[in-house]
């Protein structure tokens, strides 16, 4: 050290030793922050402080500069590794040293107090390299503090080229930064953002704040300074006043929104967690310029947080009679669904808090009533009814939203559905389940998976809200047609409930309870004395509608309505009754004709029993034996499945070809041809297996098949019958037709509890576990004369042999 005066450049960084961290005295700061790679001066006005810089200048080693906080006077963490210069003695601001930011340091611990404080720190790594992300923030800085300068007088035209010529990013944030007149605080922030994109951003936030002040200062100055040419002195400082105000604005609209915004935040009582949240929003959007981009954003993500019900909910009606009454004047059957409803509620009535609610699954037709049962429950509790249709969805953020950070995000249909609700504990009917979709977006059934587990579903996290959500209370009802595009994970979570089709008892029943009523006063009849008869019901229910529901039943019922209001409203008579002879003149001819496809006993045709989406029907399997080379072949549309049973029922036979008395090459020198009428529709399933070997044996043996049975019934190589599904819509369907008697695998007999008992009465059913019994009861005895094929045989071979011996004669009467 020379006069006092030291070299910044000679004073080296410390030196970290084995752990990383560095040992240098503290110097403590008031209101004051040093930024790395900034020259500036620090008064000296404890004697602490002198004692460490006069530390520092002997040894010409560095020393930390670290703040003080404000409130507390605790050392802040964060601080810079200066190098010391010389000292400077002034006679009203005392002792001061000129000091140049070297690096950020992290402070670990204080070793040592007197004669001043000595500490260990830890030094902090920063980029140096620019990239291409960064470069459009920097070159806004250098554009704001271009223009900062043009109104600033203290900033000079050579500390602004030396600012702006450093290619180290951090050192332009801090030199910036060390030339705006910004809070302590603020400043503090920016030394301890250790992340240079923020830090920039930051810089830049207050360097804008910072221009506008300037900028709406001189343009005060020049308000005033116009005002002075016409004015006298004293007019200066009142007109300066009113300047500032309407520049700031006693009614500014942009303060009157925060008003409102905060009064909204209070007034939603939020969760405490929440509402620290929101409030932070609400601050950040107070900090930026009313015209940023973001505001927009933060505006609607507070109102989302203020419009969810985080805690208001709808008291439960736990009566449980008024519950069979509300759902048995709206639906008409359905126990099993109607009793795990009024369980759920006596459960709730005698542990209210300890139930979680359950996830229940409608599985069913089209048109059995899932949707609206779900409207009858939630009015049963007293809840809110919510409806969301997944048909269709394919994106995982229906679901969970999009993330803040895309333009337009918004919570996922969750979220939205639960604002709309109002409560906490609605009835949310997830429509349609069945029906999602999944491509490269995501899988919404997975993002499902949390919605629908009461272990987790208190927590639901939605991308755009980033908080907790609580959808525990939510009585979850989802629908769907077929359970098996469902994946495992998801379908575990549900608690099933099949909606099976409704007979045709049931539907006449509803057809007099509810359509009817229904139709008669939404075509203004309800004054009218018209009355349908039965027949003419069954008519429109067996001729003009196919389905397991009654939502076509419904549509045909309207369009006679429709009909007999044109009727009354040209003053014309109405029919005082509806006849079944008069059905063709409301809605034409009858669309679907009764299925009984055979009456009379033949070989290679018997009567198979399927299952569809509209409940339960008959089919007829045709096989022909054709003279070739052992092919078989399959028509009508059959599926891979049923395909697969063709084959297992042909070899079911072959095994056992003995038995049936069944030449072996039968097999090599004829063709099979099975098919299925209705060939455009698609047929699939193991369910026709003894119905496929039933009508091959029968056209091998040329034994005739009895046509007043249908069967249903999975086959295996060994014959053994195996159990089927659908077994209540196959029943009714083979009732439909008019078929008395039913074969069905013998371990199907318990699920014969769901068919209704007027349908078991009219019906033989008959149970086998071995395909040998139903050969025995369905075939007839063979042919007393044989098989055709083996006469045609025989006789083929007496002409060969006779057509041997004449060849023969004529051979010896030539060699005589």
């Amino acid at each position: 050290m020379t006069n006092g005066i030291t070299d910044f450049e000679n004073i080296p960084d410390s030196e970290p030793d084995e752990h990383g961290l560095i040992e240098c005295p503290l110097l403590p700061l008031r209101d004051l922050v040093v930024f790395p790679g900034v020259v500036t001066s620090i008064p000296l006005k404890h004697k602490l402080a002198l004692a460490a810089v006069q530390h520092g200048l002997t040894k010409q080693r560095t020393v930390i500069a670290i703040s003080q906080s404000t409130i507390e006077g605790e050392l802040y963490k964060i601080g810079t590794e200066i190098a010391l210069g010389r000292l400077i003695r002034d006679v009203q601001e005392g002792r001061s040293v000129l000091v140049q930011g070297r690096r950020r340091v992290e402070l670990i611990e204080i070793i040592k107090t007197e004669p001043f404080m000595v500490g260990k720190a830890r030094p902090i790594d920063e980029p140096t390299e620019i990239n291409d992300d960064l470069q459009p923030l920097i070159q806004n800085i250098s554009d704001l503090l271009k223009r900062a300068a043009d109104l600033n007088i203290a900033l000079t035209d050579d500390v602004l080229d030396y600012i702006l010529g450093t290619s180290d990013p951090g050192l332009l944030a801090d030199m910036v930064a060390s030339t705006l007149n910004a809070p302590f605080e603020d400043r503090q922030q920016l030394l301890e953002n250790r992340d240079v994109e923020q830090r920039l951003r930051q810089v830049a936030y207050l360097l804008n704040q910072e221009l506008n002040v300037l900028e709406l200062r001189d343009e005060i100055n020049i308000q005033v300074q116009q005002e002075i040419d016409r004015s006298q002195r004293e007019n200066y400082l009142r007109e300066q006043m009113r300047v500032i105000q309407t520049e700031l604005g006693e009614t500014d609209i942009f303060q009157q929104e925060y008003n409102e915004v905060r009064d909204q935040i209070f007034k939603a009582h939020l969760p405490a967690d929440i509402h620290e949240k929101a409030m932070k929003e609400l601050s950040r959007l107070m900090l930026m310029p009313p015209m940023a981009p973001e505001v927009g954003i933060i505006r609607t993500y507070i109102d989302w947080l203020a419009g969810l019900p985080w805690k208001k909910a709808s008291d439960d009606n736990l009566d449980i009679t008024h519950a069979q009454k509300v759902l048995d004047e709206a639906h008409y059957g359905l126990p099993k669904v109607k009793d795990r409803i009024l369980e759920y509620i006596a459960v709730r009535k005698l542990a209210p808090t300890k139930m979680k609610s359950p996830i229940l699954c409608f599985v069913g037709p089209p048109g059995v009533g899932k949707t609206s049962l779900g409207r009858s429950i939630a009015k049963a509790l007293g809840r809110e009814f919510v409806r969301v249709s997944l048909g269709g969805v394919r994106d995982e953020a229906e679901i969970r939203g999009h993330r803040r950070t895309y333009i337009g995000a918004l919570p996922g249909r969750v979220i939205q559905t639960m604002r709309r609700a109002g409560t906490v504990n609605p009835v949310f009917m997830l429509d349609e389940i069945d029906k999602l979709g999944m491509d490269f977006r995501g899988d919404p059934s997975s993002a499902l998976l949390e919605v629908l587990d009461p272990e987790q579903n208190n927590t639901f996290s939605d991308h755009y809200l980033e908080v907790p959500f609580d959808l525990s209370k939510v009585l979850f009802i989802t629908t769907a047609n077929d359970l098996d595009p469902l994946p495992p994970a998801l379908l575990d979570r549900l608690e099933i409930i099949e909606f099976s089709s409704y007979t045709e008892e049931e539907k006449l029943a509803i057809t007099r309870r509810f359509l009817l009523p229904s139709q008669l006063e939404a075509h203004g009849l309800e004054n009218t004395k018209i009355s349908f008869e039965k027949r003419a019901l069954q008519a429109i229910i067996r001729e003009y509608t196919y389905e397991a529901g009654v939502r076509n039943l419904n549509r045909e019922i309207a369009n006679i309505c429709r009909k007999l209001a044109r009727l009354l409203a040209e003053d014309k008579p109405l029919p005082p009754r509806i006849l079944p002879s008069k059905l063709i003149d409301y809605l034409g001819p009858p669309v679907f004709t009764q299925k009984r496809l055979h009456k009379d006993d033949a070989i290679g045709l018997v009567t198979g029993l399927v299952w569809t989406y509209d409940g339960g029907d008959i089919t007829l399997i045709e096989v022909s034996i054709m003279p070739g080379k052992g092919t078989l072949l399959m028509t009508g549309q059959l599926g891979e499945v049923m395909q697969e049973s063709a084959q297992t029922a042909l070899s079911y036979l072959r095994a056992r070809a003995g038995d049936f008395d069944i030449p072996g090459d039968d097999f090599e020198n004829y063709d099979v041809h099975i098919h299925l009428p209705e060939g455009a529709v698609p047929k699939e399933g193991p369910s026709a297996g003894i119905t496929l070997a039933t009508a091959i044996i029968s056209a091998f043996t040329e034994r005739k098949a009895r046509s007043e049975y249908a069967m249903t019934g999975e086959i295996t190589l060994h014959g053994k019958v195996l159990p089927v599904g659908g077994v209540k819509e196959k029943v009714l369907a083979a009732r439909r037709a008019g078929i008395r008697k039913v074969i069905l695998p013998s371990e199907n007999k318990k699920d014969l509890v769901d068919v209704p008992k007027e349908a078991l009465d009219d019906l033989n059913i008959f149970f086998v576990s071995d395909m040998q019994q139903v050969i025995d009861r369905v075939l007839l005895a063979p042919p007393p004369e044989g098989r055709k094929r083996d006469l045609e045989r025989q006789d083929e071979e007496k002409d060969e042999k006779e057509e041997k011996s004449e060849k023969g004669d004529k051979t010896d009467t030539k060699t005589k």
